[in-house]
């Protein structure tokens, strides 16, 4: 399998775009030592973040096992994961 997509730690609700990737494309990435199956909801540009499971408004979004920001709306499986639904917790007020 060419990976397209990347998963890099077990606690990550995202996974990175290896290449541009296109709505409604299937893509299959590993997870936990496992192989899940995800159609994108947007187009994805290369080395962006979509959600491979379902992310709650006000949950963090987790990638490399880090958090790096926290969901300002319900992100579905297969959405983009970028600056129109995501807030940093950084310079957040509710931090």
């Amino acid at each position: 399998m060419r990976r397209v997509a990347l998963v890099l730690d077990r606690r990550d609700n995202v996974a990175i775009a290896l290449r541009d990737l296109r709505k409604g494309e299937r893509v299959r990435v590993e997870v936990n030592g496992g192989v899940i199956e995800v159609t994108l909801l947007d187009d994805v540009p290369f080395g962006h973040k979509f959600a491979i499971r379902e992310v709650r408004e006000g949950e963090y979004i987790v990638k490399c096992g880090e958090v790096i920001g926290r969901a300002t709306r319900l992100i579905k499986v297969g959405e983009h994961v970028h600056v129109h639904n995501v807030e940093s917790v950084r310079f957040s007020p509710r931090t």
